[in-house]
């Protein structure tokens, strides 16, 4: 589980049996398997170790700041005109990190991130050989009244299937308090989401 410290989804697979391990530049929230570091340490290591040659799927969150369409205004100075181009090569690094994430040599990959704006997706689809989005999610769907549009890219993966459509469409994220750890509160998956991950995804393993 690549750029995840929560370790809601990597409990969520060894809950159901799975060998997983988290990924992260921060140490993990909860107690359990995790390598704390950069994730293409680990993927560079993929042809050197058993246990990384092992590896079958990969579940990547990378960070949304340069990447999300609600801060594509900031590529020119919020309100601006002229670009910011210390901003844009900012962006232009995380989108080939998320390349290089969907090109890692996993049999089975899923990225997710936030609504992405157009720039970011268009290097990253250059990058990546025509790689695009497949399929967005929202809480809702999966047992948590609230939205947060979540976008997939799947490699070897089929779509997710909703589990529990629930009423409320509160954008609770949206409205957490401004404050240095809102950035977590934001970038955790939903328990609900990551047992419909590990339930359909680790049916294909």
């Amino acid at each position: 589980m690549a750029c995840e410290f929560s370790g809601i989804v990597r409990d969520a697979f060894i809950a159901r049996g799975h060998d997983a391990v988290s990924c992260d530049l921060l140490p993990s929230e909860r107690p359990g398997p995790h390598y704390r570091g950069d994730i293409r340490d680990m993927l560079a290591r993929l042809s050197d170790a058993p246990f990384f040659r092992g590896i079958d799927l990969m579940i990547a969150h990378p960070p949304c700041t340069y990447l999300a369409n609600s801060g594509v205004r900031w590529l020119y100075g919020g309100k601006g005109t002229t670009l910011d181009e210390d901003r844009y090569a900012r962006m232009v690094d995380a989108a080939l990190f998320f390349g290089d994430l969907l090109e890692a040599p996993i049999p089975r990959i899923a990225v997710e991130n936030p609504v992405m704006h157009g720039i970011g997706r268009q290097v990253i689809h250059d990058y990546s050989g025509g790689a695009d989005m497949v399929q967005t999610i929202q809480p809702w769907m999966f047992g948590h009244g609230e939205t947060k549009a979540t976008c997939l890219w799947l490699k070897n993966l089929p779509p997710l299937v909703p589990t529990d459509v629930v009423d409320g469409r509160t954008p609770r994220v949206h409205h957490a308090s401004p404050g240095p750890d809102r950035w977590k509160e934001r970038s955790r998956t939903l328990q609900g989401i990551a047992e419909a991950m590990a339930d359909q995804w680790g049916q294909v393993l």
